[in-house]
């Protein structure tokens, strides 16, 4: 199974406002950046996406170390989304889940996908060389006013 060293990270200029994702994926002697955005969104959809379109970008089963600075989306993944499956979809107050859409794409992502995925959260903007380009990435992807 392929390793690969994935970077994820969203940004939002305004929220809501333009926003842009980027991925930088890392294989052994290879690279390649990923970029987008919105005209209208969140950083959490942000985020997300960045999740979403980095693992879509995978041919075949990776193992993956997957770094990221959005408890939002590590923790979601991890931890909440059992409870929010289990209850329909809501949260532990009884509220509808935010980003539903997004949330269920990324579920079935890692579900179907047979990448043996590792999370690592790493906080932003402290000089993460992979998690500033990322974040390079992702302004780059926000759309012009």
């Amino acid at each position: 199974m392929d390793r690969i060293e994935m970077y994820t990270d969203g940004a939002c200029k305004g929220n809501p406002g333009p926003g842009g994702w980027g991925v930088l994926l890392r294989s052994p002697g290879h690279e390649k950046e990923l970029c987008g955005g919105e005209p209208l969104t969140t950083n959490n959809r942000m985020e997300l996406m960045a999740v979403i379109e980095g693992l879509s970008a995978l041919k075949r089963p990776c193992e993956i170390a997957l770094y990221l600075d959005s408890q939002y989306v590590r923790q979601g993944i991890t931890s909440w989304i059992k409870g929010w499956k289990a209850k329909g979809w809501r949260t532990s107050t009884g509220q509808p889940v935010k980003n539903l859409d997004l949330w269920q794409r990324l579920d079935a992502l890692v579900a179907g996908s047979g990448h043996r995925i590792d999370w690592h959260w790493v906080r932003g903007h402290t000089g993460h060389e992979g998690n500033e380009r990322a974040d390079a990435l992702a302004n780059r992807g926000v759309p012009c006013r």
